[in-house]
C-alpha cells in the first residue's frame, strides 16, 4: 500500500485538438488552469500548481467531464507522463524521475491493452514473462497466480486458454484486472475500465471491483465521468474541471456542501435527473444576500404543492416524467415567466401538465455569480 502526494504539479499539453471551452461562472483571473488557442487548430491545456493526496488504502475517484484532465493526472501518477513542475511522492519518497516499471503500479486501461498473441493466462502472468527466469521468480509467479485465481474465482478460470480476440468486453476486463492483481502492486490505477461494457455488465463489475478493493485494502485511483460509478466506488472524490481540482471529499459532503456553481451543477446523485435549479437571489425566502447572488435548489429539495403558502413561488407544470424505479416523478415547471425548473415529487401525487402549482425551497445554496463560490446554505425549519 502507499500514500500518494502530488505537490504543486504542473503540466502543459499543446495541440490537444479541443476548442476553447466557454468561460463559466467558476472561472476567475487566478484560475490554476488555462486553455488558449495555439493558432494551429488545437489548444494549449495546462495544469498548474495542483495538489492532491490519496491516503494509504483509500479509493480515490477522479470525477469530471471529458477533457478536464483526468487521464492526464492518472498518467502523471503512473509515471507515463512526466510533470513539467512539482513532485509525485509515494509514501513520502519523490518518484517523479522513477520509471513506471519501477513504481509497482497495476494499471487497467480503458481499452485493457492485452497482448493479442498471448492467451489469457499468459496475459495475466505477463509481468513475469519479460524478466529473466529463475526458480525464485517462477515460484513467485505461481504463488501470485494462485492468489489471483482464488480472488477472482471461476469468472477468470474458464477464460485462461483463450486469446483476447475471442473474448467479450467483460471477459477482457476480467483478464486485465487479473493481470493488475497478479503483479501485487502498491497502487491500483484504473482509467474508465467499464466504459466499453453494456449497462448490465457495468453494474455487475462495479460491485465485483468494490469487493476486490475492500479485500486488498490497497491505494486506488479511479478515473471516470460516471456519477453512479463514483458513488459506488469512492471513499473520497476529487471533482475536476479544466485541469483543476474544484473540490475533494466524500460524495455526501460534496453533494450537500458544493464549493461552487460548477460542482453544484455537475455532481448529480440521481441518474437522468437535472442536478440543480438556479434562481435569482431575490427569490431566496430568507436571508439578506448580495445583489449578485443566485440561489441553487436541487430537484429533491424543491417542494411542489397545489396550494400556495408563505414564500411560495407560483408556476405551471410543463412536463412530467415518471421514474417508477425511484417511486418519483420529475416535473418541469415554468416559474417566473418562461424560466423552467425541475422538481422531484412522489409518484402518488399524480401531477399533470398544465396544473398550477406553488414551489417552496426546502433546502438551498446561495452562490456569488461573479466568482461562482458558494456563500451560504439554508434549510427550512422542519429539516433543521
Amino acid at each position: 500500500m502507499a500514500r500518494i502526494d502530488l505537490i504543486k504539479v504542473g503540466k502543459t499539453l499543446r495541440d490537444r485538438g479541443h476548442p476553447r471551452p466557454t468561460p463559466s461562472l467558476t472561472e476567475t483571473p487566478s484560475d490554476v488552469v488555462s486553455t488558449a488557442n495555439t493558432g494551429r487548430g488545437g489548444a494549449t491545456f495546462s495544469i498548474e500548481n495542483l495538489d492532491l493526496t490519496v491516503h494509504d488504502g483509500e479509493t480515490m475517484v477522479i470525477l469530471g467531464p471529458s477533457g478536464c484532465g483526468k487521464t492526464t493526472l492518472l498518467r502523471i501518477i503512473a509515471g507515463l507522463m512526466a510533470p513539467d513542475s512539482g513532485q509525485v511522492r509515494y509514501d513520502g519518497v519523490d518518484v517523479t524521475e522513477v520509471s513506471p516499471g519501477n513504481r509497482r503500479i497495476g494499471m487497467v486501461f480503458q481499452n485493457y491493452a492485452l497482448y493479442p498473441h498471448l492467451d489469457a493466462k499468459a496475459n495475466v502472468l505477463s509481468y513475469f514473462m519479460f524478466r529473466k527466469r529463475t526458480p525464485e521468480l517462477d515460484a513467485l509467479a505461481k504463488a501470485k497466480y494462485q492468489r489471483t485465481s482464488e480472488l477472482m474465482g471461476v469468472e477468470l478460470a474458464y477464460l485462461l486458454d483463450r486469446k483476447p480476440t475471442t473474448l467479450s468486453g467483460g471477459e477482457k476486463q476480467r483478464v486485465a484486472l487479473g493481470r493488475c492483481i497478479t503483479r501485487d502492486p502498491v497502487l491500483f490505477l484504473l482509467d474508465e475500465p467499464f466504459s466499453n461494457l453494456d449497462q448490465a455488465l457495468r453494474e455487475k463489475y462495479r460491485v465485483n471491483l468494490k469487493v476486490l478493493l475492500k479485500q486488498f485494502d490497497i491505494t486506488t485511483v479511479y478515473v471516470t465521468h460516471d456519477h453512479y460509478e463514483a458513488l459506488i466506488l469512492a471513499d473520497r472524490l476529487a471533482v475536476m474541471n479544466r485541469g483543476r481540482i474544484e473540490q475533494m471529499g466524500t460524495y455526501q459532503e460534496i453533494y450537500e456542501q458544493p464549493r461552487n456553481l460548477f460542482v453544484a451543477g455537475f455532481l448529480n446523485r440521481h441518474v437522468g435527473t437535472p442536478p440543480i435549479n438556479l434562481f435569482e437571489g431575490r427569490d431566496a425566502p430568507r436571508g439578506h444576500w448580495p445583489a449578485n447572488a443566485c440561489v441553487g435548489v436541487r430537484p429533491e429539495d424543491l417542494g411542489v404543492a397545489r396550494e400556495g403558502g408563505a414564500d411560495a413561488i407560483a408556476g405551471v407544470v410543463a412536463g412530467v416524467v415518471n421514474l417508477p424505479m425511484m417511486n418519483a416523478t420529475i416535473l418541469t415547471i415554468r416559474a417566473g415567466g418562461e424560466r423552467e425548473v425541475h422538481a422531484q415529487a412522489p409518484l402518488v401525487e399524480n401531477f399533470r401538465a398544465g396544473e398550477r402549482v406553488w414551489l417552496t425551497f426546502n433546502r438551498y445554496h446561495v452562490f456569488d455569480t461573479v466568482s461562482g463560490a458558494r456563500i451560504g446554505s439554508e434549510a427550512d425549519a422542519a429539516r433543521r
